[in-house]
């Protein structure tokens, strides 16, 4: 894993920061953005970090409206943390094909990771909007799109360094928790063990409290469990953690179509890990705004889990 798809991440963070500078991810960027503040009635710099997620990373989306972060209200604050966790990063979405290509054959891998975090955008904002309903806006001063990168080699380099950050943190977390639960998994079976279930283990608990939900987004009721169990384990841990095990189940666990529907339902950074990450991360740009963003952040991760769920709502029914 190490060699074979973390190295793909820093090749995908470099070749974004490129298409950034050279102004092909800042226009589709701003598309999106303009079509999300007609459609919600948000704000410039709420618009374009919320859209800007669907190609950089949870905590870089904010770093491109840095100087409005201080300024936006509760409700803003709450859509730029629930679009972020509701999406996956370009630089991460080629990794995660390379781990689900054997699993999913022929399927076109990328398309559905971009058509995922397209639709997660406007989910995570209506989301937002139900769970702090405001008419506070907060708007640009003066250009829309704000410049990143100095020149090519700029990019290029500062790109680079960004992709390893992202790459050590994925690789340390992933031992690190892959672990945790292992040991916790043990703990679990023994005391299965004592009250008689066997198969006792955080993916089965998680997998009942998620079970509901993936049943109304269109999973048969006798694959369900396995689908929410993969729910489960991507909010207690990561996606990374949950896309290996959906591409190591046993086959016929889940049928194709279930098979996509949970692509798109495990698509975004929705897990405990984020919320720590984005708060830390949002925090060092607007130290005031700290206490506000730990407020908002238990609801984030709600609102951008339930996004996902839409987008495999959504996909379910096509």
């Amino acid at each position: 894993f190490a060699f074979g798809v973390l190295p793909y991440i820093i090749v995908m963070a470099c070749i974004s920061a490129i298409l950034w500078y050279w102004g092909v991810l800042p226009f589709i960027v701003n598309v999106i953005s303009k079509a999300c503040q007609k459609l919600f009635n948000i704000g410039g710099p709420v618009g374009l970090g919320a859209a800007a997620n669907i190609f950089v990373g949870q905590v870089e989306a904010p770093l491109l409206i840095r100087p409005y972060v201080s300024k936006l209200s509760k409700k803003e604050l709450l859509i730029l943390m629930t679009a972020g966790m509701a999406t996956v990063a370009g630089s991460v979405m080629v990794a995660l094909i390379t781990i689900l290509e054997s699993s999913f054959g022929d399927e076109n891998l990328i398309q559905h990771f971009i058509t995922a975090s397209v639709l997660s955008v406007p989910a995570a904002i209506m989301y937002a909007n139900i769970m702090i309903p405001s008419s506070e806006v907060t708007n640009f001063d003066g250009n829309s799109v704000p410049k990143v990168y100095d020149s090519s080699m700029d990019a290029i380099t500062r790109g680079t360094r960004d992709g390893l950050d992202i790459c050590l943190n994925v690789g340390a977390i992933l031992i690190a928790f892959i672990a945790l639960v292992s040991l916790f998994n043990s703990l679990l079976g023994i005391l299965g063990g004592w009250i008689g279930i066997s198969d006792l283990s955080l993916q089965l608990i998680l997998g009942y409290i998620f079970f509901p939900i993936v049943w109304l987004m269109g999973v048969p009721l006798s694959e369900t469990l396995a689908s929410a169990e993969l729910l489960g384990l991507k909010t207690a841990l990561n996606e990374f953690v949950a896309y290996g095990a959906l591409a190591n189940l046993e086959t016929g666990v889940l049928s194709d179509r279930s098979k996509l529907i949970t692509l798109y339902a495990l698509c975004g950074f929705a897990n405990f890990s984020s919320v720590g990450i984005l708060v830390s991360g949002i925090s060092a740009m607007a130290p005031e705004r700290k206490n506000d963003l730990i407020k908002v952040s238990v609801k984030a991760l709600i609102g951008a889990t339930l996004a996902s769920c839409m987008t495999g709502l959504v996909i379910g029914i096509f």
